[in-house]
């Protein structure tokens, strides 16, 4: 397999590039509408065609590039089919894996942060999107998030993978790229070790977060898998314009 860790800094989104070395067929998890134009740029200097966008779930942070994308370069979007976008191309589900060449990806419905949120497994790594982060996990306050549901996500589907499995996640926000299930398990400081239910729902009750700045536009966009509104603030614009960036990983 193919691999890269593409990193976006306004939103501290990671993208993963996952190419099939057979067919040369790609995936972008993920992908971001402020780095398309790199992101497209790794996937040619790599030899690759872009096959699918896949999504974990619906953004409350960044505009997804899923719709760019398949204008540019007719690639498909995957997103899950919970959500039931009528402008994905394939739903994706839980129990049905999801093949593009000789990458077979599993999904699991892994909600808690949104209620159609997915994460990915594709050999030993796992890509959980916001609901497992490094040291932590997505918030829970917002988009019919449960505490009570990402606590069993997380412990029930995501801790019982073997220890080794390398998790990557949708987000970090200390420059940190990578971490396992062993290390998630033992010193998570929300989910790890044997925190209780009560407790997790404890802390996740007084984050006292800010109400995110880009929701109100990143949520209705991304329901249309990537539409930038043609009213955005000035202050705002930075989610949307392209930025050139060096690929990382």
């Amino acid at each position: 397999m193919i691999f890269r860790q593409l990193f976006e800094p306004v939103s501290s989104t990671y993208t993963y590039l996952l190419g099939c070395e057979e067919t040369g067929e790609a995936i972008l998890i993920d992908p971001v509408i402020a780095t398309i134009d790199r992101d497209l740029g790794e996937v040619s200097k790599l030899g690759l065609k872009l096959a699918y966008s896949l999504d974990t779930h619906i953004h409350a942070d960044h505009i997804t590039a899923a719709l760019e994308l398949k204008k540019r370069v007719a690639s498909r979007i995957a997103a899950p089919a919970f959500d039931h976008l009528p402008c994905a191309d394939i739903g994706i589900e839980e129990g049905r894996p999801f093949r593009v060449g000789s990458l077979v990806i599993t999904p699991l419905h892994t909600p808690g942060h949104t209620d159609g949120h997915f994460a990915y497994l594709l050999g030993d790594r796992l890509f959980t999107g916001d609901a497992l982060l490094i040291d932590g996990c997505g918030r829970t306050d917002f988009q019919n998030g449960d505490a009570e549901a990402l606590y069993k996500s997380v412990r029930e589907k995501l801790f019982v993978l073997p220890d080794d499995y390398l998790v990557y996640p949708a987000h970090d926000y200390q420059d940190r790229r990578v971490t396992t299930i062993a290390q998630e398990k033992k010193r998570n400081p929300r989910l790890g070790m044997d925190k209780t239910l009560d407790e997790f729902k404890t802390i996740m009750a007084n984050l006292n977060l800010p109400y995110p700045k880009f929701i109100d536009h990143a949520v209705p966009g991304n329901k249309q898998c990537g539409v930038c509104p043609a009213d955005l603030p000035d202050n705002l614009m930075q989610y949307c314009e392209q930025i050139a960036l060096t690929p990382q990983g």
